[in-house]
């Protein structure tokens, strides 16, 4: 199940996210968060 938040990002970040979409590799903004949420927290574990 997946759970809706609101998240306030500097203009440079979401100018980034937005260039991270355009490579075709993400559905959306959601779906790079959470990919950035993951890959930090494996590295956090790791």
């Amino acid at each position: 199940m997946k759970h809706k938040l609101s998240v306030t990002l500097d203009e440079n970040l979401v100018h980034e996210i937005m260039r991270a979409l355009s490579s075709g590799k993400f559905r959306n903004k959601s779906h790079v968060v959470e990919y950035a949420v993951k890959k930090l927290l494996e590295e956090q574990d790791g």
